[in-house]
Formats: C-alpha cells, sequence, structure tokens
C-alpha cells in the first residue's frame, strides 16, 4: 500500500470483516486489494482506518481487462495477520478507490464462493472509469467455513 494517505487509493477491494463493538475500534477486516504500486503480497495496516489490513494480490496495469480468479485461505490470512483462528465473518464488503488520486477506476467482481477448505475465491476483473463505488452485503448467520 502507499506511503502515503493521499496515495492509498485501488482499482478493486474486497473486504472480509469480522465485526465486534464497538466496531470502529474492536472490529478486524482484511482488505483483498488490486494495488496500482504495492507488490503483490504485501501485507499492511492501513493508515486510514485501525481496523482494516490489507493484503495485495496483483499490482499494476500487467493484468488490466482480464477475469481473473483469486483464491485466498481467509482463516490462514486471519492467523498470519492477528495470530489466532478467526470465528465466521460477518460482512462481506465490495469496493472501488480513486478518490485520494483524483483518478478514476472501474472493476468488475464475479461470484464470490466461500468453501470449508479453501475459504475464498474471487474473479475480478479491472480497467478504467467510475468513482468510489461500495457495497456491502451481510453473510448468513450460519455460515460456517
Amino acid at each position: 500500500m502507499p506511503a502515503s494517505k493521499s496515495t492509498d487509493d485501488e482499482a478493486a477491494q474486497v473486504y472480509v470483516a469480522w465485526l465486534r463493538s464497538p466496531e470502529a475500534v474492536r472490529s478486524r477486516i482484511i482488505g483483498y486489494v488490486w494495488d496500482s504500486t504495492a507488490p503483490a503480497g504485501t501485507i499492511c495496516k492501513s493508515e486510514k482506518t485501525s481496523t482494516v489490513t490489507y493484503v495485495v494480490l496483483r499490482s499494476g496495469a500487467d493484468e488490466l481487462g482480464k477475469w481473473i480468479t483469486e483464491r485466498r485461505n481467509v482463516v490462514e490470512d486471519f492467523r498470519k495477520i492477528y495470530g489466532e483462528a478467526p470465528n465466521n465473518p460477518t460482512a462481506l464488503s465490495l469496493g472501488i478507490d480513486s478518490d485520494d488520486t483524483r483518478s478514476s477506476a472501474e472493476s468488475f467482481i464475479g461470484p464470490i464462493v466461500f468453501h470449508a477448505a479453501l475459504t475464498s475465491a474471487t474473479r475480478v476483473a479491472s480497467g478504467r472509469k467510475s468513482r468510489h463505488a461500495t457495497r456491502a452485503c451481510k453473510l448468513p448467520s450460519n455460515w460456517d467455513p
């Protein structure tokens, strides 16, 4: 992720969240992102939000305009970041962020599937256009990775 808050934008974002009260200080959120500059594999805390840790899945423009399947073991990522096994996540959020760099971005996110052995598979294609857009959906309470 960029060293400066003024350049903290990503073309595609998938957030898996473990919300805890009070949410602003206790929640744990992993943001899987496609960043323009940070190397793939980078794991770092957000400079804007203390509850978010980013995992950079892709970097740069090499794969623009292509459908790419991303697979992550969310349980292992959580253990690596927080040092313990997670409970079930409580929310999923999708987004694009281009306001800090005053640029534009466009991403298409296909089906997101959670499996017991492989906790997350996401298809993402990225191009250009659009502005800051985020949608969120709540996972069912009986979801069990």
